[in-house]
C-alpha cells in the first residue's frame, strides 16, 4: 500500500469533490486495500475521453493496491438515469443493454488492469430481488428526500410527469454499494445525489457509509458543452490514430490543461512546469503534441501515435494542403481585414456570427496554424491558406 499522504494527493487529483474526507483518511489509515466501486450504465456501445475521467480515477486506484470493482448496471440500464432529465428517459430493452455491455468489457481494459479489476453486472443481485425486498427497500427512503434531487424537482414544480419507476432508481444504484460493501464511490458531479444515497442505504443496512468521490464532467471539443456524441464535439476512445490525434490538437490551448489534469497520467508538477513554459513563451502546440501522442499511445499503441504525430506535421506543418483549393485576391481595409469578414467574403463559413463561433472552437486555422483572436486582423502583403474545419479551404491574397 503506498504512503498515505501519496495517496490522498493522488486520489484528489481532478476531483470535484470528496465526501467526507475526514472518513477517506480514516479507510486509508487501515492500510488495508479499498473496495472502489463505479457504475456504468450501457446506454450507448462506445465509450470517449468524458467516460474515462472516471475509469481513470479506477486506475490510479488500482496503483494505489486497492480493489476496483467495475459495475455494468445491465439491470439499471433497462430503467434509465433520470439525472438531468426534464423528461422521462425510455427505458433500453434486455438485448440493446447486453449488445452495449460486450463492448465496454473489451474498451475498459485500454485503462485498467484486468488482473486487478472485478467486473459484476447489478442484475447478479437485482434480479435474484423479490417483490417483498424491493418494497422493503424502498421503505428506508422518503418521497420528501426524492424530491431534494434537483431534476425531480423542477419537474415536479413544473407539472412534469415522474414515473415511479425513475425513483427507483438511485435506490437500485445505492442498493449496488449495499451488495457489494463499497468503501469508496467513484460518479461525475452530476450523480451526486445517486451516490449519496448510496451512503445512507449503506448505514440503513448496517455497513459503514462509503465515500463519495465526484468527478468533473470533461467538456467536448468546443469547450463549452459536455462531452457527447449527440453534440458531435466528443473524442472516441475508439477512433483512429490520426482521427484521435487531430482532434486532441483542435482543442484550445486553456481547454488543454484541464484535458491534462483529467485525462493524462503524468505528474502535475511535470504539467505545471509545462504550463509555466507555455507562459514564459514556449509554443502550447509543442505542449499539445505531447497530450495527443499520450492519449492515442494509451488506445492504440506506440507506433500509432508516432505515424498520427508525422501525419499530422505533414499535413499541417509541412504544408501538405489539398491539391486544389479555391484562391481569392482582396483588397484589405485600412487596418486590416477582420478575420470573421474574411472567411465570410471568400465562402468558408455563411455569416460572420458562425466565423467568430468557429474561431472560438478552435475550428480555423492559418497556414495550419490554429487561431483564437475572434479580432484578429490580417494585413495586406501576404498569401495565406485559410482553413475552416477538416475540408473548408481557400488560398488568400491581400493587396
Amino acid at each position: 500500500m503506498a504512503d498515505i499522504a501519496r495517496s490522498l494527493e493522488l486520489i484528489k487529483r481532478g476531483t470535484d469533490e470528496v465526501l467526507p474526507e475526514e472518513l477517506l483518511l480514516k479507510k486509508l489509515q487501515r492500510q488495508k486495500p479499498l473496495k472502489i466501486k463505479a457504475g456504468f450504465d450501457p446506454t450507448a456501445p462506445d465509450l470517449h475521453l468524458g467516460h474515462t475521467v472516471l475509469i481513470n480515477k479506477l486506475r490510479q486506484f488500482q496503483e494505489l493496491g486497492h480493489e476496483v470493482i467495475f459495475l455494468i448496471g445491465d439491470f439499471t440500464g433497462m430503467i434509465g438515469d433520470p439525472t438531468g432529465k426534464s423528461a422521462t428517459r425510455p427505458p433500453l430493452t434486455r438485448d440493446e443493454v447486453l449488445e452495449n455491455a460486450k463492448t465496454y468489457e473489451h474498451q475498459i481494459f485500454k485503462i485498467l488492469d484486468p488482473a486487478k479489476t472485478t467486473v459484476f453486472f447489478n442484475s447478479s443481485w437485482m434480479g435474484e430481488m423479490s417483490a417483498v425486498d424491493l418494497i422493503q427497500l424502498a421503505a428506508k427512503h422518503t418521497v420528501a428526500r426524492m424530491l431534494e434531487r434537483d431534476d425531480f424537482s423542477k419537474r415536479y414544480t413544473g407539472g412534469q410527469p415522474i414515473a415511479i419507476h425513475e425513483f427507483l432508481y438511485p435506490l437500485i444504484q445505492g442498493y449496488d454499494s449495499v451488495a457489494l460493501k463499497a468503501d469508496v464511490e467513484l460518479g461525475g458531479t452530476d450523480q451526486k445525489f445517486n451516490l449519496l444515497v448510496g451512503r445512507q442505504l449503506q448505514e440503513a443496512y448496517d455497513q459503514e457509509p462509503q465515500v463519495v468521490i465526484t468527478l468533473p464532467i470533461l467538456e467536448g471539443l468546443d469547450g463549452v458543452q459536455k462531452m457527447s456524441k449527440s453534440l458531435n464535439n466528443y473524442i472516441g476512445i475508439t477512433d483512429a490514430p490520426e482521427e484521435m490525434f487531430g482532434k486532441v490538437m483542435s482543442i484550445s490551448d486553456d481547454l488543454m490543461w484541464r484535458y491534462f489534469e483529467l485525462l493524462s497520467f503524468r505528474p502535475m508538477s511535470e504539467i505545471d512546469a509545462w504550463r509555466n513554459g507555455v507562459e514564459a513563451g514556449d509554443n502550447p502546440r509543442d505542449v499539445k503534441i505531447r497530450l495527443a501522442e499520450e492519449l492515442v499511445e494509451r488506445f492504440h499503441s506506440r507506433e500509432a501515435a508516432g505515424k498520427a504525430h508525422q501525419a499530422f506535421v505533414a499535413r499541417f506543418q509541412k504544408g501538405q494542403m489539398p491539391d486544389e483549393m479555391p484562391e481569392h485576391s482582396l483588397s484589405a481595409p485600412e487596418g486590416g481585414y477582420p478575420i470573421a469578414n474574411l472567411l465570410k467574403d471568400v465562402g468558408l463559413v455563411k455569416s460572420t456570427s458562425e466565423a467568430m463561433r468557429m474561431v472560438k472552437q478552435g475550428a480555423v486555422r492559418i497556414d495550419g496554424e490554429r487561431i483564437e483572436d475572434q479580432g484578429l486582423m490580417l494585413t495586406a502583403g501576404v498569401s495565406q491558406v485559410l482553413q475552416v474545419g477538416k475540408r473548408r479551404f481557400a488560398r488568400v491574397s491581400l493587396s
